[in-house]
């Protein structure tokens, strides 16, 4: 089965093009998937796999109080892995096809008001040697919209500042093209002029825009740990991370009447069912005005 597994990543990254951080997803996920198979169920014939083996798995996974997001792309990972076998004629059974996805509470994302935002910003200690670089962050992650990985994947080669956009390169390696405001153009092209040059003479960079201290690629966890660092510091007691800031810009931008087809294509998403989730919160932001404010409640 090991070998399967091995094949089934080849195409993900050939054939597929998928980014590495999905294709690390996929292999940790079937590892632990191969390993229940194995230690529990002691099958070792794919054709024996039957669909009470994945109910049981789910189950254990259940047990351990696993996010139940987690377990939908671990199953997702697991029905994906089995079509591959049976296209590629390596058994004849798919235990998957009578399986429905475990279901998905209906979770609104937590966003913060613009003041918040604000806060964060003018928190930032103006005396510390990486504070372009910090505000740069926080300002991109909110007026562009990008996802943690497309800011860190972020190249000089994007920035188009004469039009006044970013070139993104988003899941799936797809590329798309997102408007930067003025605030976050302004921060960046100090950031540009004044520190990532110092920066980038300390590491081997190939262009990255955003670097670490040591003049590095900057990793996902930094990012997260840079907003931690100063939304701790401005008091936002919220529980808050880089994706927080892409809810708050597609939040934001519906609360002031953009069309919800243009936030799609600014963030990327391929269906705009997933988009639409942020119109259920626009009601929610309402009802919640209407909570506090009107006399009758």
């Amino acid at each position: 089965m090991e070998d399967h597994l091995k094949e089934f990543l080849t195409t993900l990254r050939v054939e597929r093009n998928l980014a590495s951080n999905t294709i690390e997803a996929y292999e940790r996920d079937l590892k632990r998937y191969l390993k229940f198979l194995n230690s529990e169920t002691r099958l070792k014939n794919l054709d024996f796999i039957k669909p009470k083996h994945i109910r049981g798995f789910i189950r254990t996974l259940s047990d351990t109080h696993l996010a139940a997001a987690s377990i939908n792309r671990i199953f997702s990972s697991i029905r994906s892995f089995h079509a591959f076998l049976i296209a590629e004629k390596l058994c004849t059974n798919n235990p998957t096809q009578l399986l429905d996805a475990p279901r998905l509470p209906r979770k609104l994302p937590e966003v913060l008001t613009i003041n918040e935002i604000d806060a964060i910003l003018a928190i930032i200690d103006g005396e510390n040697p990486l504070a372009l670089r910090d505000t740069a962050i926080i300002e991109c992650l909110y007026s562009a919209g990008l996802r943690v990985s497309e800011l860190c994947e972020l190249k000089l080669t994007g920035l188009l500042f004469d039009s006044g956009m970013i070139r993104v390169i988003g899941k799936g390696s797809k590329e798309r093209f997102v408007p930067l405001g003025d605030a976050a153009r302004k921060i960046l092209e100090e950031y540009l002029k004044y520190l990532r040059p110092g920066l980038s003479r300390k590491g081997k960079n190939p262009g990255y825009i955003f670097l670490s201290r040591n003049g590095k690629q900057l990793t996902r966890m930094s990012v997260w740990n840079i907003l931690k660092r100063w939304s701790e510091a401005a008091g936002i007691t919220k529980k808050i991370s880089p994706h927080t800031l892409r809810h708050s810009f597609a939040t934001h931008l519906l609360e002031g009447g953009a069309d919800l087809r243009a936030v799609q294509e600014m963030l990327g998403h391929a269906d705009i069912s997933t988009t639409q989730i942020y119109t259920h919160l626009d009601k929610a932001y309402l009802k919640e005005v209407h909570r506090t404010f009107h006399p009758r409640w």
